[in-house]
């Protein structure tokens, strides 16, 4: 990559399980995400803590699962908990190659049973004077929380992104009725790469027969060079989501 060229990987973990919940996938995932060779990941349902799974799946890591990911490769990261229960926690996660120099969590979920947050970080890039804004998301299933979590999110962008600033908001959007296009892109002047480059959304879900596009990468200020599922014959066993995964150039 050049060096003004940036990597970004979105991907939802299942928790470390694959599609049927039965195979514990945590070590191939990492060494597929290692291979993608992604300067930033932004990643969803990445399991903090689980008492129980440590006592049944004997490769459990003994540290949290972002820290088992991004050892020797990502130095600089950040995990907020979203989902909290008695054996546990888990929640969204960035990952990066580049200092992490803020980071913060907003809760957007109006349910206990099923929460969402923002995961807002700010990177600084070596060869850009303005900081990168990464924002990881994960909305909810239904339409009336998701159209709440957009105007929240919609809000922390005007808020807290300078308009000039670079920007990256990506992750699983669960979004059936196409709420994104109308709030990030009319509002927000956001593009999504997969659609820029290739005129439609990515099919992400389920991972072995892609069908529903759910996972997106929104980006300002860069553009973008390629943006793909990648080539990976084992992801489809891996997690129930596909990654997607953008190049872009400033």
């Amino acid at each position: 990559m050049s060096k003004n060229e940036l990597r970004i990987l979105t991907y939802n973990l299942h928790k470390g399980f694959n599609t049927s919940n039965r195979q514990f996938t945590l070590h191939p995932i990492r060494d597929a995400l290692v291979e993608t060779n992604a300067d930033i990941m932004l990643l969803q349902e990445i399991q903090g803590e689980h008492s129980q799974h440590g006592l049944v799946h004997h490769q459990w890591p003994s540290e949290p699962h972002f820290e088992f990911l991004a050892q020797d490769v990502w130095p600089h990261y950040a995990y907020a908990k979203n989902a909290v229960y008695s054996v546990g926690h888990h929640g969204n996660a960035i990952l990066s190659k580049y200092p992490l120099d803020n980071w913060e969590n907003i809760n957007v979920s109006p349910f206990t049973w099923a929460s969402r947050s923002l995961l807002h970080g700010e990177i600084k890039l070596p060869w850009h004077d303005e900081v990168l804004h990464i924002i990881c998301i994960h909305l909810g299933l239904i339409g009336l929380e998701r159209r709440r979590q957009f105007v929240t999110l919609c809000e922390r962008i005007e808020e807290h992104v300078p308009h000039d600033a670079p920007l990256i908001v990506a992750g699983d959007f669960n979004d059936w009725a196409g709420q994104a296009e109308k709030r990030l892109s009319q509002h927000l002047e956001l593009k999504e790469a997969y659609r820029t480059l290739h005129n439609r959304y990515a099919r992400t879900w389920p991972s072995w027969m892609p069908v529903l596009k759910m996972d997106r990468i929104y980006y300002r200020g860069m553009e973008p060079i390629i943006c793909e599922r990648p080539p990976h014959s084992s992801w489809n066993r891996l997690s129930d989501h596909a990654p997607l995964v953008a190049s872009f150039e400033f």
